[in-house]
């Protein structure tokens, strides 16, 4: 695709074609991935048990950290990315371009070597003893070992975007469920490979998908081209502020996830933390659709920002709003209406005391939904046009801040007091990303009386 391909796309489509061809795309390409994560905790939980089920719970949120160096790399570069070809730069793009990807490896090479040898301190540290702790350790490992690779999937995913190919992206993510669900479960269910299989599937799937999504990259194929990198320390701080708040919202957010598991399996043992697990699965298949559709029309916005098109980045923060919304109350209506359902979808063999247990932390945390996409639609605006100190501010308070006062104020409470702590942060959170929102809308018309379009876009 070149720039009159890319220009066409982002800034002559109108807003509800462009919302079509792009956001339901990265919508359904995130939803792929979370089914994946949903048919895993499906397989863990029916396959092998409550306590691996915990396990994993337990694991994951250092998994995620490892994986949000890539992504902050990734979304870092995509934002001067975007503008850079929305001016017409395209030097300036492949150099961001080449850089990036061999920062991610970097990185996931350095955090997959700490996590590697970590692991069974980590786990004394959570109070994981016996075969939960084997488990959660063998389960970062596996992780941890392929690192280097791994963490270029979403990076990968971006850059697919930003070139215009949002159907290979949705293809591409697509094979990673369908391959990576199969490959688990025949390790699991053929050759009983246990927490080793469970991992080792996923890593399997991530780096052959990685490998087919930089193919046409390699080939010469796509409006990006890997060129000579040329680092500089003005790039690098470039990249880093724009991707700084997505890697403090993925890290900040397993943080708080690991000590409020903590919490859990010292006021309520094993099954607590394997409700929350639970909460963490049906709440991850609604994520990644808010966060897809925002972040796949990221390109848009910082393509049109950069072309001058002020009034394109308010109407395509619209559409992304109201979808957000929609999205969100039924997640609120799942939560509260069929809670036991999902249980069994998870745990067949479930007994009463267990589902008793789901059922009211089920309800409870459905009230974060009622506002948690607000946050989540404002932090992905706020990084497309480079704002990175409200950026960051968002959200660090979204996955950090708010959540451990909440932890600390709520904890006394017993269990109903950690199931409220996601809605009760919620709130918080919520109020200052509408402030946050007001004041970007009131920057954005001072932008479009001030600033002319630019480059090739048309008025």
């Amino acid at each position: 695709m070149d720039s009159r391909d890319t220009d066409a796309l982002f800034i002559d489509l109108p807003p509800r074609r462009l919302f079509l061809t792009a956001a339901l795309p990265g919508a359904v390409s995130m939803l792929a991935s979370a089914c994946y994560d949903l048919s895993d905790g499906i397989m863990v939980g029916q396959l092998m048990g409550e306590t691996a089920f915990a396990a994993v719970s337990l694991a994951m949120p250092f998994v995620i950290m490892v994986f949000a160096a890539g992504d902050m790399v990734g979304v870092g570069s995509s934002v001067p990315i975007s503008i850079s070809l929305g001016e017409g730069n395209r030097g300036k793009a492949n150099n961001v371009f080449s850089c990036a990807v061999l920062l991610i490896m970097a990185l996931g090479a350095l955090m997959g070597s700490a996590l590697f040898l970590a692991a069974p301190t980590i786990m004394a540290a959570l109070g994981a003893t016996g075969e939960l702790a084997s488990m959660a350790i063998t389960f970062l490992r596996v992780y941890a070992a392929c690192s280097p690779v791994t963490t270029l999937m979403f990076a990968v995913d971006n850059f697919l975007r930003i070139c215009g190919r949002i159907r290979g992206s949705l293809c591409l993510n697509l094979f990673m469920a369908v391959f990576g669900a199969a490959c688990e479960f025949s390790l699991l269910y053929f050759f009983r490979l246990g927490a080793f299989g469970a991992a080792l599937g996923y890593c399997l799937s991530l780096m052959l998908s990685v490998l087919i999504g930089l193919l046409p990259f390699v080939r010469g194929r796509m409006q990006l081209r890997f060129v000579r990198p040329r680092l500089s320390r003005a790039l690098l701080a470039e990249i880093l502020a724009s991707g700084t708040p997505a890697f403090l919202g993925n890290v900040a957010g397993r943080l708080v996830s690991v000590l409020l598991g903590s919490a859990l399996l010292r006021v309520g043992g094993e099954q607590a933390v394997a409700v929350y697990g639970l909460l963490m699965y049906v709440g991850g298949v609604a994520y990644p659709l808010i966060y897809g559709m925002s972040d796949s029309l990221q390109p848009a916005i910082g393509y049109n920002w950069g072309a001058g098109r002020i009034d394109r980045v308010v109407k395509i923060e619209k559409w992304v709003i109201g979808a957000a919304a929609a999205i969100a109350l039924v997640v609120v209506s799942l939560m509260w209406l069929v809670p036991d359902q999902l249980v069994s979808l998870f745990m067949a063999d479930a007994d009463e005391g267990f589902r008793t247990l789901a059922r009211g932390a089920f309800r409870l945390y459905a009230l974060a939904w009622v506002l948690r996409w607000l946050p989540m639609t404002v932090l992905g605006f706020l990084t497309a046009l480079e704002r990175p100190r409200a950026a960051t501010l968002l959200s660090l308070l979204m996955v950090l801040a708010f959540p451990l006062l909440a932890l600390v104020l709520l904890e006394p409470l017993g269990l109903e007091g950690l199931w409220l702590n996601e809605p009760a942060a919620t709130v918080a959170t919520a109020a200052v990303a509408a402030y946050l929102l007001l004041d970007l809308r009131r920057d954005l018309r001072g932008e479009k009386r001030g600033r002319a379009p630019v480059g090739r876009a048309r008025p």
